[in-house]
């Protein structure tokens, strides 16, 4: 049986901002800089598509491993499987 939808399927509530908090984005976090080593959490921004992961690894916590371009390398664990994400830095927040 072929699956009907797209990568957000399923993610009306997951993927959207609570209504007083739409609008612009600061700056600050787009443009981030963040270290090798650094812990984040993915926590997704839903106004930008840019960068955007599958919602199984929302919330998930990393471990900063490299940078692509004006990406970052996250390395999470999943259900005991090591994975690489390649994520925008306005997805990411630093703990």
């Amino acid at each position: 049986m072929q699956r009907i939808g797209g990568i957000r399927r399923r993610s009306r509530y997951k993927m959207t901002k609570p209504h007083k908090q739409k609008g612009k984005i600061q700056l600050r976090r787009y443009f981030q800089l963040l270290n090798d080593g650094d812990k984040v959490i993915v926590k997704a921004e839903p106004s930008i598509q840019k960068g955007l992961y599958h919602q199984r690894f929302h919330g998930k916590t990393g471990i900063i491993t490299g940078r692509i371009g004006r990406s970052y390398k996250v390395q999470i664990n999943d259900l005991g499987k090591m994975k690489t994400l390649i994520l925008h830095p306005v997805h990411l927040r630093r703990i």
